[in-house]
């Protein structure tokens, strides 16, 4: 099933991300995440894409897998920014083989190595879109930032290359982790004003881990609030209690979200299925 079916349906979606082990690592604990996280039974379960495609075919592996083992639709990851346009036409043709029909679409992190090309064939998200669009009938998701892209001073302009992307061809969007749901709010309303009008969805992080959300808070963008930062500091030591704390605060932010009105809500599991059950557990009622 397409996602942007499961999106205009007028009801709550709960969709869940993991990503494959790195080349070379045992793929064995992988399957075991899938299955933990299949029997809390999301929408859909995304599989990202490492590196320069470093994961590109363990994405398309485990994403089949997801479909054909479980009958769950799976979102496969596709980032651009060191790929050929004949690296993308072989990966696309290969989801085709496999019967896999979503696609988020992504440029990707900009290599630190010197030594692997980047931006040679592709500079924008909206490329690849395009080249996906022409080669078969796929949905297409993309990624969008409440915060604003790292890379981009201004908002507005950000916003601007996000309305460029939905007109190329995406079906829906899918937010960069945020802490505040005021930040969302306030996307919401500005996109909106552009003229953006696929689906949203909101993309949460369970933060069990203080000191590695800080980082990567700050390769992000995203800003931690004050009601946060005073979590992580009373908790931080004690690893139990921040486990607690960081999926109270998820729930208590999946719930705001949802009385609000945003109905689609997709967690970033860090291939936890405890913690995505935890939070799944809480909100059993409000998400069925």
């Amino acid at each position: 099933m397409k996602i942007s079916e499961l999106l205009q349906n007028g009801k709550i979606t709960f969709s869940c991300e993991i990503f494959p082990p790195k080349p070379g690592a045992d793929i064995s604990r992988m399957w075991e995440v899938v299955q933990g996280i299949a029997e809390l039974s999301p929408d859909f379960i995304s599989v990202t894409y490492g590196a320069g495609g470093s994961t590109s075919k363990r994405t398309v592996e485990i994403a089949s897998a997801i479909q054909e083992q479980h009958g769950i639709p799976a979102l496969a990851h596709l980032t651009c920014v060191s790929s050929s346009r004949e690296d993308i036409r072989n990966q696309l043709k290969l989801m085709k083989e496999n019967g896999l029909e979503n696609i988020l679409a992504l440029r990707g992190d900009l290599p630190k190595d010197d030594s692997i090309p980047a931006l040679t064939h592709y500079k924008y998200a909206c490329e690849l879109i395009e080249d996906i669009k022409s080669q078969g009938d796929f949905c297409i998701g993309a990624a969008c930032y409440p915060e604003g892209h790292v890379e981009c001073e201004r908002r507005e302009d950000d916003i601007d290359y996000l309305k460029h992307k939905v007109e190329c061809g995406c079906d829906f969007l899918t937010t960069q982790m945020f802490f505040d749901n005021n930040v969302l709010y306030n996307f919401m309303y500005r996109i909106l004003a552009k003229g953006i009008h696929v689906p949203v969805i909101a993309g949460i992080m369970p933060v069990i881990n203080s000191r590695q959300i800080k980082r990567s808070c700050e390769l992000s963008g995203t800003q931690l609030p004050q009601r946060f930062r005073r979590i992580a500091e009373k908790f931080s030591d004690d690893p139990l209690a921040m486990k607690q704390a960081g999926i109270a605060y998820a729930t208590e932010q999946i719930i705001d979200l949802l009385s609000n009105g945003v109905e689609h809500i997709h967690l970033y599991t860090m291939n936890n299925p405890e913690i995505a059950g935890a939070i799944v557990n809480n909100l059993s009622h409000i998400l069925r």
